[in-house]
């Protein structure tokens, strides 16, 4: 059975729930979500600047990405912002497309006891909405195919695929280029 969740941006109100579920047994606290953001003279491999520089844009308003709800405990996260707030990602560059309209999803947790729910798809639906209601024309992601052993916090393809996101093209040798016009 797949369960639904509420979802809601991470705002400043939010972040103790970020906070909460990054740091729950098996959440993702040695990255905080950093590893494809630009983070300009800050130590990559240092957890303590990870967190800090996410809690940084967290605070000051600007846009992280969603968190899934379960009542209301934090329970799921996908990274979804402006593509320019990331370091290259090896996406489409279109000089036509003004670059705050491109949105990237780059990252999602599903906690292991809830994973084969549909929550990745859940995740990914109300991310292109967030990205939809912010002004966004196109959401691109960067999914491995189902059998790839690594980069899978980035998504699989046919999550994607499912929700009318088409290839476009390939970033390095595991990931695809996918994209939705919104």
């Amino acid at each position: 059975m797949t369960q639904q969740l509420v979802f809601r941006e991470v705002t400043p109100e939010r972040w103790p729930d970020m906070e909460s579920l990054f740091e729950a047994p098996g959440g993702p606290k040695y990255c905080w979500c950093m590893v494809w953001r630009d983070m300009p003279g800050v130590r990559r491999r240092d957890r303590a600047n990870k967190k800090a520089a996410m809690q940084s844009r967290a605070l000051g308003g600007e846009p992280v990405g969603i968190l899934g709800y379960d009542n209301a405990r934090p329970v799921a996260w996908c990274s979804i912002a402006p593509r320019p707030t990331y370091r290259n990602l090896g996406g489409v560059q279109d000089p036509e497309e003004p670059p705050d309209s491109v949105w990237s999803l780059v990252c999602m947790f599903v906690p292991r006891r809830l994973r084969g729910q549909g929550i990745a798809k859940q995740l990914v639906a109300a991310a292109v909405e967030q990205a939809r209601g912010k002004g966004a024309s196109v959401v691109e992601a960067y999914p491995v195919d189902p059998d790839s052993p690594s980069y899978k916090f980035m998504g699989v393809i046919p999550t994607f695929a499912g929700l009318g996101f088409e290839e476009v093209g390939r970033a390095g040798t595991r990931r695809h280029v996918m994209r939705l016009r919104l």
